[in-house]
C-alpha cells in the first residue's frame, strides 16, 4: 500500500452530472428535463401551494375573524370552592402558640400559598379569584382581582380580602414626608398697573351680573375711564407747556391792534365826498 493507491470508499463520492453535452453523456438533448410541458421550459417552476387550478388551502379554510385586544391581561384564575375544599381539609393551617383567639383568627391565603398547594401554576401571572363553588370558613384572601360574587363569599364566611394595586405615581420613600399641594407663591410682585386691569376686568364682570340697563352700562363706561384715568402712571402725563409758549399762543389768540403810522402812510381807500358847484347847484 502506497500513497498513489489511496481512494475513498466506493460510492462516497458522485461525478457532478455534466447535462447537455450530447447523446454519448446520457443527459444529452432535453438533459433530464423530459419532452417539453410547463416542467421543461426556462422558469417554470410551480409554487409549492399550487394544487392544478382548484380552489388552494389557503383560500378554503376560514380565516381569523373577530378583534384581539392587545392590552388584555390574563389571569391566573382560583375559585372560592377550590380554596374553601382546601381549607376544610386544613391546607392552610399554620402552627399556633395557643390560644382560643389565636385558632379563630381568619387563615391567609395569597398567590404563594396557593401555588405550594397546586391551585396556581406560575406567579408570572397576576391572581383574580372567582366566585364558583361555597366558602364556610374564614379567610383573608390577598390577590390581584375579585369578582362582586367572589367577594361577597369571602365576607359572608366571615372572611376579607385584600386587593394588590400597583402606585400609578412615584411613591416618597421611607422616612421622607411628602411636600404639600398647596397653592406655589408668587415670585415677582404684581405692578400696580397689572393689579389695577385685574381689578377692572373683576369690577366689570361683577357689573355685566347686576344688569345689562342703558344706565348701568354708561355707568360703567365712565368708572372705566376714571379707573383707566387714576392708573396711568406719572411718567406717562404730558408736559407742562413753557411760560413762553403760553404767552405766545395767547397772543396769537388776541386781535392785533391798529399801527398809527402804518395808517399814515397807507393811501385813504375810503372815497371822497364831493362838493357841488356853482352851476350843479
Amino acid at each position: 500500500m502506497k500513497l498513489h493507491d489511496l481512494r475513498p470508499a466506493d460510492g462516497s463520492r458522485q461525478p457532478r452530472t455534466r447535462v447537455g453535452r450530447g447523446i454519448a453523456a446520457g443527459k444529452g438533448k432535453t438533459a433530464g428535463r423530459g419532452t417539453k410541458g410547463q416542467k421543461a421550459r426556462a422558469g417554470g417552476s410551480i409554487p409549492p401551494w399550487f394544487e392544478g387550478g382548484q380552489t388552494p388551502l389557503h383560500m378554503r379554510i376560514p380565516k381569523l375573524r373577530g378583534f384581539k385586544n392587545r392590552f388584555r391581561v390574563e389571569y391566573e384564575v382560583v375559585n372560592v370552592g377550590a380554596i374553601g375544599a382546601l381549607a376544610e381539609r386544613g391546607a392552610f393551617e399554620t402552627e399556633t402558640t395557643g390560644g382560643k383567639s389565636a385558632k379563630a383568627a381568619p387563615v391567609t391565603v395569597n398567590q404563594d400559598i396557593l401555588r405550594a398547594v397546586g391551585l396556581v401554576r406560575t406567579l408570572n401571572k397576576p391572581l383574580k379569584i372567582l366566585g364558583a363553588g361555597e366558602l364556610s370558613a374564614p379567610l383573608f384572601v390577598v390577590a390581584d382581582a375579585f369578582t362582586a360574587s367572589a367577594r361577597a363569599k369571602i365576607e359572608a364566611a366571615g372572611g376579607s380580602v385584600n386587593v394588590l394595586e400597583i402606585p400609578g405615581t412615584p411613591l416618597a420613600a421611607l422616612g421622607v414626608i411628602p411636600a404639600t399641594d398647596g397653592p406655589a407663591e408668587p415670585t415677582e410682585k404684581p405692578s400696580p398697573k397689572s393689579q389695577a386691569k385685574r381689578s377692572a376686568k373683576a369690577d366689570d364682570k361683577a357689573e355685566d351680573k347686576a344688569g345689562d340697563e342703558p344706565e348701568a352700562r354708561t355707568a360703567r363706561v365712565s368708572t372705566g375711564k376714571a379707573r383707566a384715568a387714576v392708573a396711568r402712571p406719572t411718567d406717562e402725563t404730558e408736559p407742562e407747556t413753557a411760560p413762553e409758549a403760553a404767552a405766545t399762543d395767547e397772543a396769537a389768540d388776541e386781535p392785533a391792534a391798529p399801527d398809527d403810522s402804518d395808517a399814515d402812510d397807507a393811501p385813504s381807500t375810503a372815497p371822497k365826498a364831493e362838493t357841488p358847484s356853482g352851476d350843479d347847484a
